[in-house]
């Protein structure tokens, strides 16, 4: 009996074989990408958790001393995903201008971890940092020189913005380790991935329009964005009945 694959698998596959096929148009191998007509299923999404402001700040202040301080402060702020944060490379953080662009992902892949492109063409984008994220980085990048100088030859380097203690890719389970005794700390029953949830949840709670947060997310179009995203508390739904019974008293 053969297994059913999910929406989001075929949907997945799908989009592995269409930017295949344009990359072959694009080198005049076709003449049309055929894969751009079929439909896909729309894959139903998880709402996730998210943290309140004054958790979010709590988290940040229990992690200043942390080796990765900078990697949660780009979680928080810009939404980024874990495969993106450690396949990021210092040659795409402009600290000058205040910019970090997307453009490698951390994947394991045949049993071994490679820096790969985004998923998808939205994936790929520019973000502008906030101060508190240049700060952070710039912090980071001396903290990474020591670690450099302390591991003398065993330092491998690969560019990497949040390495290894020796300039290795970092393994993406270590990184759910160092959130583990955080969040327990604290009391929170959340993943990593739920720094992304925050930070996307609250934008759109600040009024922030869905186009700009699908951009700082690298959602592939805003209708991902709210399908998993807009939800209101209860607190919100509560404070938005109120207005209406103002209205209709």
């Amino acid at each position: 009996m053969s297994a059913k694959l999910s929406a989001r698998m075929v949907q997945s596959i799908h989009a592995v074989l269409r930017n295949a096929l344009e990359h072959a148009v694009r080198e005049e191998l076709i003449m049309r990408n055929v894969a751009k007509l079929v439909k896909t299923p729309a894959p139903s999404y998880r709402t996730g958790k998210g943290l309140s402001p004054a958790q979010a700040k709590l988290v940040l202040k229990e992690l200043r001393e942390h080796r990765l301080h900078a990697l949660y402060v780009l979680a928080l702020l810009l939404g980024m995903r874990r495969g993106e944060l450690l396949g990021l490379r210092w040659s795409a953080v402009d600290l000058e201008r205040g910019t970090l662009t997307v453009l490698t992902n951390l994947q394991r892949v045949g049993g071994e971890l490679r820096l790969v492109l985004p998923k998808t063409r939205s994936s790929e984008r520019t973000i502008p940092l906030p101060p508190l994220a240049v700060s952070a980085l710039r912090a980071h990048q001396e903290r990474q020189a020591q670690e450099r100088a302390a591991a003398g030859m065993a330092w491998q380097e690969n560019g990497l913005v949040f390495p290894s203690r020796i300039g290795t890719p970092y393994e993406p389970d270590n990184l759910r380790r160092s959130w583990d005794p955080v969040r327990k700390r604290l009391g929170l029953d959340l993943r990593f991935h739920d720094l992304r949830h925050t930070c996307i949840t609250l934008l759109l709670d600040l009024g922030v329009p869905v186009h700009v947060v699908q951009q700082i997310a690298g959602h592939s179009d805003h209708g991902v964005t709210m399908q998993v995203y807009a939800h209101a508390s209860l607190d919100e739904q509560r404070k938005a009945l109120g207005r209406l019974e103002d209205r209709l008293a």
